[in-house]
Formats: C-alpha cells, structure tokens, sequence
C-alpha cells in the first residue's frame, strides 16, 4: 500500500489560494482554470455517482467535487477515510448550490489515518486527548491551529521590534553550573562525564548581564526556561521567556520597552490595541499608569502598609486580610505576599506596579530615593504579570550581600532562593555600567492576544501528569476500513 505513495508532490496550490483567487466565481460557473491541492479530507459524502469531500489544508478549505464519469478510480475516493491526506488535481468551479470546488479528475493518497478527528461539528473536547495528541487537536477543532500560528507571528514580530531598536539576539547555556536569576526550584539533572549535577535554568538573566560587563549594550534572548512548580492556568514548568538588557538605561526605559514590544505586536498581528479578554474590554495603548505597589494595595484592599512598621504589625495586618505569614519573613516579603494575594489579581490596567521591596528582589539595583526599595516595575495586565522591569543591581559588593541574604532564607527553608554565584560577582566587579533589563513572559502575552484563559492552549505541547493518555475511542479506526461519511456538501 505504501509503495503507491509518491515520495514528493509538487505543483500544488494552497486552498486559501484557490478561495482568493477564485472567490468571484458563480453558481454553476467554470473557471476553466486547473489546479492540484492537496491535505486531510476532514468530511465525505457519497450521492450515488457524485462524492463531495471537504479538503483542508493550513490555509484553509475548499470543497472536492468527484464524479463517477469523470473522477479516476472513483470508487476509491468513496472509500477515504477521513484523516486521510491526498491530493486532487482538477478544474475549479462552483457548484449549482454555491460551493466552491475542485471538480476532481486525478487523485492520489498521500497518507492514510488510522485514527479519526472527532465529530466534523462537535471536534474534541476531552482536554486529555487535546493536549496529550495535540496533532488530533489542530486537526479537529476550529481556531486551536490558528492560535499557534498567531503565537509564531507574535514570536517573529518581538524579534523584529528588537532589532529595529539595535538589539542583538545571543544563546547562553540551557543545562547550568548554578541556577540563578529567578525565584523557583529548578530541575536537577546529572553530567556524567563531569560527575556533577547540573541545572535546567530558571531564567536567562545572569549570563546575558555578563554579555553586558562584555561590550554587548544591547542584548537579548528568547528561549525556553524550567521550574519545577505546580500546574496552574498561568504557569507551567517549561515555558518561553524573553529578556532583554540595555546599557545606560533605567526601569523607566525598560518599562517603555514593553509598552513598545506589547503594543507593536499587538498592532502588527490583531491590527488593533483594542481587546477583548475574557468578555472585558482591554485598552494596551501607552503610555500605561505607573503607581507604587504600597499605593496600589491600599487602593484595592484600604490596607496602609510601610517597610517602617516593622514585622509584629505587618503580621497583624497582612492577617487581617487572610494572608498567612511565615516565621521567617521579613517586613519586605510580608509587604510583597499581601500585594500578590489582594491586589495583583484584581489589577485589570495595563498598569506598571514599581518599587519593590529590596528583600524580594535580590538581583535589582537600590532605590535612588526609597531606602529599603528598589527600582523594579511589573507590568500588570488582565489582571497577571505579564514582564519585570529592573533598573540592575550594578555593585559587586551589594550584589553579594543580597545573595548571603539569599543564603540565610535558603537555611529557614526558603526553596527558591538564590545560590551564590561567585562567577556573575566576579563579572560585575570587571564592571556593569547602569542597565536596564526585562523580563517577558510570552506565553501569558499570547494568552492575552487569543482571549484564553489557560497557558495550555497556547503551548502545542504541556506539561501534563505520566500517563498513556486516552484514544479517541470511538474515533479510532484500526483497520482503516469504511467510508469516514458525515453531513452533506454544507449540503451541495
């Protein structure tokens, strides 16, 4: 059977083609124009000597149209199976009824599917089968391929903004020494011919500043990291981080950078900054609010909190709004964890969130004007983090008091703290002169950008929990057999 397979195909014309170029065409009219397509038949209709199969391709569909008297082995195409690849060469034409078509003289298999799509009107929504046979999922309903190829724009379009501004894109190690640049755990793997356990990375931050001590004033890179965190709707261990780091630059700038990288993306794949997420209007033209993070949790929750009150009435406080507080945690982790528990999620913005406690932000520079702050701005977006912002910590000296500080959370049970990374100090104290950087989540941008809700509709690929998976059951044709019919030529 596959020995009948071509090994190529060419000549062949995208159905998106075919509907644009022959869109005008009218009831019963011929094109006298020939063409050869070729994807799935995703529906199949035998009428007695005329057979009408829907054929799709990533550009679109057009209606195959065969007929006993003219369609070559039709008895054959009346025994496809649906999910089986092939291609069709014939006249275009619409049909009496208004359907575009392939009037099909020529026909060969190109793949035949073993397994079926689902229901041609229904799809699949077991959210087991979607993501486990993401391939069943593109395939069987409307939109989920769409998704993914807006993702890869957007992902094109954030490099091509960089550029314009004179960034240069770098590759810096997926399996490291230490681990550093975030708050997370991270996996842990083993070099064998080194006899030492290596790391995932958390985050792409620290190699990318040692490019700057190099001479690169404008870097930056998009790749994947890994934590080993839970599942949630907004996190999963292996996602798609930009950071971007520029010489002589603040968190104001870099603030502004996202406001460009966002709104230029949003612009160039959806043609608009007006949004709808989640049946909410959402505006991303600049300039966004800024406001402090102290400011806005009194706006959202009435708490008045201050670095200054000190950890016994911060305790008191942050539990007075149902905030639990460990022992171990100082006036700038209190202060941080009643932001995120009843104000973050309740931002809808955009807003930029700035100045962080020093405690909870161990790799940014020190406030200029707010002893105990530093310069740090996160973009709130729909209500989720969308990026970091930093004015960087350019002093060797308080970058390794920051990490012994790290040390000693580490040695009260703090698993995402940062390991002393005697390498990145050495580099600093060669030099940094004052930087900006960021840091881009572009999973949760995506998400906003297709209206999910869910980081998994918009990775091709989750994480999911070990297990086979289900098949499609009903769907699954072993053998192959039968014709894979179902509704009518929408009805031809």
């Amino acid at each position: 059977m596959t020995d009948a397979i071509p090994y190529r195909l060419e000549g062949t014309t995208a159905t998106g083609d075919v509907v644009s170029a022959h869109g005008g065409l009218s009831k019963g009219e011929e094109s006298g124009v020939a063409v050869t397509v070729a994807g799935r038949v995703m529906l199949l209709r035998v009428q007695g000597k005329l057979a009408f199969a829907e054929l799709r391709d990533w550009t679109g569909q057009v209606q195959l149209f065969a007929l006993a008297a003219l369609t070559e082995r039709f008895d054959g195409f009346c025994r496809l199976n649906l999910g089986d690849w092939v291609s069709a060469t014939g006249e275009v034409v619409r049909t009496r009824r208004g359907e575009l078509s392939v009037k099909v003289a020529a026909w060969s298999l190109l793949a035949a599917s073993r397994h079926g799509f689902g229901d041609k009107w229904r799809g699949v929504h077991d959210p087991d089968l979607r993501f486990r046979q993401r391939e069943v999922d593109l395939w069987a309903n409307e939109g989920v391929r769409d998704r993914f190829l807006l993702r890869s724009k957007v992902v094109r379009m954030i490099r091509d903004l960089l550029d314009r501004r004179g960034y240069v894109e770098v590759e810096t190690p997926v399996l490291q020494q230490l681990y550093g640049g975030g708050f997370a755990k991270p996996f842990v793997t083993h070099f064998n011919s080194m006899h030492s356990d290596f790391y995932l990375r958390i985050a792409l931050e620290l190699y990318l500043k040692r490019l700057v001590v190099g001479g690169f004033e404008r870097v930056f890179e998009l790749g994947r990291v890994f934590r080993n965190e839970g599942l949630s709707p907004k996190n999963n261990p292996e996602f798609t981080m930009l950071e971007a780091y520029q010489a002589y630059a603040d968190y104001f700038d870099m603030a502004e950078l996202i406001e460009y990288l966002v709104s230029g993306a949003a612009e160039g794949v959806l043609g608009s900054l007006q949004l709808s997420f989640q049946k909410k209007a959402l505006d991303l033209t600049p300039p966004w609010r800024k406001a402090t993070l102290l400011e806005l949790v009194e706006e959202q929750s009435g708490l008045v909190l201050e670095l200054s009150m000190g950890v016994p009435e911060l305790r008191r406080r942050a539990e007075s709004a149902g905030v639990e507080v460990d022992d171990y945690w100082d006036e700038g982790k209190i202060v941080t964890e009643v932001y995120e528990k009843t104000t973050e999620p309740n931002l809808w913005g955009p807003v930029h969130v700035m100045d962080y406690p020093e405690s909870v932000s161990p790799l940014t520079r020190k406030h200029r004007s707010k002893p105990g702050f530093v310069e740090r701005i996160t973009p709130i977006v729909a209500g989720r983090e969308i990026a970091e912002c930093y004015s960087e910590l350019v002093d060797p000296e308080d970058q390794r008091a920051r990490f012994a500080a790290q040390a000693e959370a580490a040695a009260h049970g703090d698993e995402e703290a940062m390991p002393l990374d005697e390498d990145f100090v050495r580099a600093l104290e060669r030099g940094l002169p004052p930087t900006g950087g960021i840091g881009f989540g572009v999973d949760r941008f995506v998400m906003l950008l297709t209206d999910v809700s869910h980081i998994r509709e918009v990775l091709l690929f989750p994480a999911l929990r070990p297990g086979a998976g289900r098949e499609p059951g009903a769907f699954d044709r072993p053998g192959g057999e039968g014709p894979a019919t179902g509704g009518s030529e929408r009805s031809s």
